[in-house]
Order: structure tokens, then sequence, then C-alpha cells
């Protein structure tokens, strides 16, 4: 993992709230730490006498990110709502709203109050490719501690107050000074310190540990294979008329996007690598192999009901129809309203495909449970970003 770290750019950040854009910036670089709205970043500085924390808007990328992008939130308020036994999203949205200085700032992130009950001036928040390639597996806790002895390592819980809350009873009695940082078992990873430079370098440290693990352990070779032909036109069509609206694809046929599609069906359809990508992907892809691809799209509209009507209390069913497809020895075809969508989707698609191939060297990759991907794929917080 490069450090992007510039000292002479640097230098011209004089401000905490300018420094904290500069590293998000850094961060948003690299697609191994974040994609597309993902991860977020905090830092706390005194305004007029009061402590207050300035954390990444929700739906704002790391990559772009400049001040205005930034919730400036009252330091206290956050601190004391971790202490709740209980708080709804929208109570929570509500009072770190009802807290920030700045009402026509963006909402803040909802890991605004984690990051604030963490006892340092800078925060950084990835899902970093490497982190949660070890952690997604059947061994990805043991893996996990042997490769971050140090780290408060946390099992998967939904993010926002609950993930908080979490962390605040678990960090009650540890030591801050000797926490090298936060591992979220198939979530992510935060670093964090009084510098901004170092919470950064901490941050590069770590997944590059991460990396050369799986370098060591979970490294493939790709085969070549040749592509079969297939009727992408006749798939876009019926997509297009079960969505209700016109859509573009992206084809990928790169060598990893062919050998993927040439695995069985069981293997590529294993569940997300992060859980926010849940909201762009759905929780598996349509499979496409000899057959009729209305009657398989049927099949993927049943399942998908089948699944929504296990979990639903009283949510509203989305578009049961597929996101993207693995079609068999020919690739992955992503869909979207636009070509930058289909592309987005083709980003995350990728990351996660390298992602189930390391992971399976490692034991066997493992997502999270059916029930916490639909509770992330149906949370309010969650879909209020793809709207935005």
């Amino acid at each position: 993992m490069n450090n992007l770290w510039n000292d002479k750019e640097a230098k011209s950040f004089k401000s905490d709230l300018a420094l904290r854009v500069y590293t998000s910036n850094l961060l948003g670089r690299s697609d191994e730490l974040v994609l597309h709205g993902g991860g977020n970043t905090s830092v706390k500085s005194c305004v007029d006498g009061e402590d207050i924390l300035y954390v990444k808007g929700s739906g704002w990328d790391l990559v772009s990110i400049k001040e205005e992008g930034f919730a400036p939130v009252k330091l206290e308020v956050l601190k004391q709502m971790a202490k709740l036994d209980v708080l709804s999203d929208t109570d929570m949205v509500l009072q770190q709203k009802a807290a920030m200085i700045d009402k026509s700032a963006p909402n803040p992130s909802v890991e605004a109050i984690l990051h604030a009950i963490i006892p340092f001036k800078f925060v950084d928040h990835t899902h970093a490719d490497a982190v949660v390639t070890i952690s997604n597996n059947k061994s990805g806790i043991e893996n996990i501690k042997k490769v971050f002895p140090n780290f408060l390592i946390v099992p998967y819980v939904m993010p926002g107050f609950i993930l908080a809350q979490k962390i605040y009873e678990m960090s009650k009695d540890i030591d801050w000074e000797t926490c090298e940082g936060i591992i979220l078992h198939n979530h992510g990873i935060f670093t964090f310190d009084d510098d901004a430079k170092k919470s950064y370098d901490k941050m590069i440290e770590a997944v590059t540990l991460a990396e050369n693990f799986l370098e060591e352990n979970a490294s493939y070779e790709l085969p070549n294979i040749e592509a079969k032909d297939f009727d992408v036109q006749s798939l876009l069509e019926i997509v297009s008329k079960e969505k209700g609206v016109d859509i573009v694809c992206k084809v990928n046929q790169t060598p990893l996007a062919l050998y993927y599609s040439s695995l069985d069906k069981q293997t590529v359809t294993r569940g997300v690598l992060t859980p926010e990508h849940i909201i762009r992907t759905k929780r598996v892809p349509l499979v496409l192999e000899d057959e009729n691809i209305q009657d398989a799209i049927d099949r993927y509209k049943t399942s998908y009901e089948n699944y929504f009507n296990e979990f639903s209390k009283d949510e509203i069913m989305l578009n049961p129809a597929p996101n993207y497809t693995v079609v068999k020895d020919f690739g992955i075809i992503t869909f979207g309203k636009n070509e930058k969508e289909a592309n987005i989707l083709d980003d995350v698609i990728s990351h996660t495909m390298n992602a189930v191939l390391k992971a399976d060297k490692l034991g066997g990759y493992e997502s999270i449970s059916l029930a916490d991907s639909f509770e992330m794929e149906y949370w309010e917080l969650e879909q209020a970003k793809l709207k935005k």
C-alpha cells in the first residue's frame, strides 16, 4: 500500500479541518481503501470555545471531499448519545442534526458517535480490501488476531448507533495509548492519532500488513479462458423491462471476470464484501448458464421475494430484478440507469471477485448472514445515500 503523504503539500494546510480534508483525499485516492462513498473521517477541534467534531458528511466521497463536506457537531452531545441504552435511527439523525453548529452542513456520517468516543484528534475509517478479505472467511477472527494483535477486534454488528454502543462498552477498560486501531469484523478498519500524518500513516501501515499476509497466504494465478458467445442485448432488454426503466450495462471480460464466471453458482453467490455494498449490488447476482434468460430472471425474482418475505417487517420491497449478472464462461455484466452507475457497480464487483478468490485460499469466503444482509439492504440511512 503506497503512502501518498507529501510534506510539501501538507505544509500548505494550516487548520485542523484543512489537514483533515487533505488526508481524507489521500485515503480516497486508493481504491483498495474506499470505493464510491465508502469510509469516513473526522477531526476534533475547538470553535468559539466549544469542542466540535468535524465528521464526513453522509454520501460524500473521500477522494473529492472539501471542507464544506464535513458536518460540525458538538462533541459532548455525541459522547452522551453513546451512553444511551436505546436510540432509534430517526432520533439519532435528529439529535445529531440538532447538535450541529452549522445547519446548512450535510448530515453527519452514521458513524459520528463512534468517531466522537475514540479519544484522539484524527480518526480514519476505511473498508480496506485486504483487511476485509482476511476477515470475510471461516478463519477470519483467528487470522485477524494474528495480523493485528494490538487492535481492538469487534464482532460484526450493524453500523451506526449499535456499533458505537458496542465499542463504547468494549473500550471502557482498554488502554487507548497501546491500542493501535480497531478492526470491525466483515466491515473495515479504524486508525487514529492526535497527529493527522500519524493517523494516516497507521492506516497505510496496517493495510500493508494485511496485504503482505494475503501475498504470503492467499495468492492465486488466473488461467486463460476463452469467452463464449452471449446475447448481451437480449439480456439488457429483458432487465430493462423488469426494472421498468431503460438501463445501460458494463461488460467485464478481464481475465479475473472470465475466471470468476467459470466458477460454480454456489461460489459466486456468497454475499457482499462489505455491508454498504449491498445497497448497490443486492446480496447476490443473477447467474446465467445455458438457460432461457427470462426463466432465469423469474427464478431470481422469486428467490429475492422469498428472502424479503422471510426478514421483512414493514419495509416496502425494492425492485427484485438483479443489479448484475455472472454469465457462465462469458464474464460479468453490471446494470445501471446510466453509464456512471454501471461503472460504479463494476468497480465494486471487481474488488469483490478478487477478495473472494483470496479469502477462499484462507479457508473459505464468508460474508455477513442473510438476516444481517437484509437489515443493511433495507436500512433507511443507507437507502438515503442512494437517493443522493
